[in-house]
């Protein structure tokens, strides 16, 4: 989940901060009413909500995706790029993800290793492979159908090759005469092929193109409220283009990312909006909503282990058990994110660079390089 950089007050939007606190708290409870025994109580008493948190509240992943395309519009067209901070920007990306989510990963590698020793369930992971850790390492486990070691790891990979791919979009911009409209056309056009094409196509759904339509709607919403990014035209241009992909193949999930894309334009003229979203709680919220999206799912196994354990099975167990999982999910997130979420965006390329070149290191690159490279290639 795309988190805002810092800026000045004058330019915080708080309603990014109101949909990333309740799209996080929807994917939560869709994980909530998506496995083991607790969802199974509670879906005695309420089985319409459960359906409704299955199958609906995981849309709320769109939310996620316009504010990423929002957030690298904003990041990628406020900067002055060289070639050297094309690959400073993908390595501090890649940092920024990928830390918090392998110390994610080993969480719930440990909490899966706790609870297959009492509990057989499909939802629970099995003890990981080499070429799992490493593929997950490197955000890959989608692109080489690796089992997932956690519920949504997913979206991580996909998030981090939406930026790879809104980055090779302003690379090639950059490479012409009109350097920011040709930006804004070539990721229309990207747009476009999206919802016209590679979003119709499930089998795409590993890779960034199957996504770009609703990170595009977020990039234009971005140059929407700001005069000197190509005010209003893309964003019409784009909703355009989502009404008659809507017209040809009406989605859900791309109906909602309209939605979001547009308020969040009119979000910047709108005092009622600002005022509303600029509160203490969406802000905490909002702050630690990747940290929750990484730690819910450890917490989730194990609280369906105590409660399997303990043999609950009534309707108002299982309801006492899935707000308690979805606090207790709260609280860690707000620990994860004090003690290793916000540590590790410390780091970055140029640490990373300067350690690499170290002398020491110069030997062991082709033996890792070489290493990594078999272990992906041969499934163990």
């Amino acid at each position: 989940m795309e988190h805002p950089p810092k800026t000045t007050r004058s330019n915080r939007l708080p309603a990014i901060d109101a949909f990333k606190a309740i799209a996080a708290q929807l994917i939560v409870l869709h994980h909530l009413a998506a496995y083991g025994p607790i969802s199974d109580a509670v879906q005695k008493a309420a089985p319409d909500l459960i359906s409704w948190l299955y199958d609906y509240a995981r849309m709320a992943v769109q939310v996620f995706l316009v504010i990423g395309g929002y957030l690298a519009a904003r990041t990628m067209f406020t900067s002055d790029r060289n070639e050297g901070s094309y690959t400073g920007a993908i390595f501090n990306r890649y940092l920024r993800l990928t830390l918090p989510f392998m110390a994610a990963v080993v969480l719930s590698i440990v909490c899966a290793m706790l609870a297959r020793q009492w509990m057989a369930d499909d939802f629970i992971p099995d003890a990981p492979t080499w070429r799992q850790l490493l593929a997950h390492t490197l955000l890959l486990q989608s692109v080489l159908d690796v089992d997932a070691l956690s519920a949504g790891a997913w979206y991580i990979a996909i998030d981090f090759q939406l930026f790879l791919l809104m980055l090779g979009i302003v690379w090639l911009g950059n490479k012409t005469a009109s350097a920011r409209s040709a930006t804004q056309a070539l990721t229309t056009l990207m747009a476009a092929a999206s919802l016209f094409w590679f979003n119709r196509d499930t089998q795409m759904d590993a890779w960034a193109p199957y996504f770009f339509g609703s990170y595009g709607l977020g990039a234009a919403a971005y140059w929407a409220g700001h005069r000197g990014s190509g005010s209003r035209f893309w964003l019409a241009l784009i909703v355009s283009l989502s009404f008659i992909a809507l017209i040809i193949d009406f989605r859900a999930r791309i109906a909602l990312a309209v939605g979001v894309a547009l308020i969040l334009y009119l979000a910047r003229d709108s005092k009622h909006i600002e005022q509303y979203a600029a509160r203490p709680v969406p802000q905490h919220l909002s702050k630690i909503s990747y940290s929750l999206f990484l730690v819910h799912f450890p917490i989730l196994m194990l609280a369906n282990l105590l409660f399997n354990e303990l043999g609950y099975t009534s309707a108002l167990a299982g309801t006492v058990g899935m707000l308690a999982t979805w606090g207790i999910s709260l609280y860690a997130a707000g620990v994860f994110y004090r003690w290793i979420e916000k540590p590790a965006s410390s780091f970055k390329f140029d640490r990373f660079r300067a350690f690499w070149k170290t002398e020491r290191l110069v030997p062991l690159r082709y033996q890792l390089a070489t290493t990594m490279f078999w272990v992906l290639a041969i499934p163990v």
